[in-house]
């Protein structure tokens, strides 16, 4: 009896070691297995910070062509305010502006010295102002040098510029 109580007990003595053994390979395993994944991980996780960096200086360097086009744009372009809205259409905004330019700058103005004009805003008590696009940058300089000639009026205007170069100002 003896004999099967120790042999029972040698026996119970090696499952607990080897219970002992399967925990330890478990948890071992485990950590391969998470140490693995971990480093999967940070190895997609770094290909996308990658990615993400390119990203990000490839939209840098379109927000910086989109501002040098829209300063190129906007480099014949100047905006009058004060002028009262009597025009019905855009050709009657545009002869105005023309005889508007010529009463005060005394300078004669064409069709052809404008490529383009309009209102910008929303329409409320006070007169919208207008943007001019010039054809020429030589007609744009003209009109800034007579900008004394409005000195004792309601009138002005100002160059038109980008919105990040009017924020850097403000």
């Amino acid at each position: 009896m003896d004999e099967v109580m120790n042999a029972l007990k040698a026996i119970k003595k090696e499952l607990n070691e080897q219970r002992q053994e399967i925990r330890e390979t478990g948890k071992n395993v485990t950590d391969q297995v998470t140490q693995n994944i971990n480093s999967m991980f940070d190895e997609k996780f770094l290909a996308w910070e990658h990615k993400h960096e390119k990203l990000k200086e490839i939209v840098e360097n379109q927000e910086k062509r989109i501002y040098y086009l829209e300063k190129q744009e906007r480099k014949r372009n100047l905006v009058f305010f004060g002028i009262e809205e009597t025009e019905t259409s855009y050709a009657s905004l545009e002869k105005n502006m023309i005889n508007w330019v010529e009463q005060y700058f005394s300078i004669k103005l064409s069709y052809i010295d404008i490529q383009e004009v309009k209102r910008i805003g929303k329409k409320a008590d006070r007169p919208r102002p207008i943007v001019v696009i010039f054809s020429t940058l030589g007609t744009k300089i003209k009109i800034l040098k007579q900008k004394e000639a409005l000195k004792d009026t309601h009138y002005y205007f100002k160059e038109d510029f980008p919105k990040q170069v009017l924020e850097k100002r403000r």
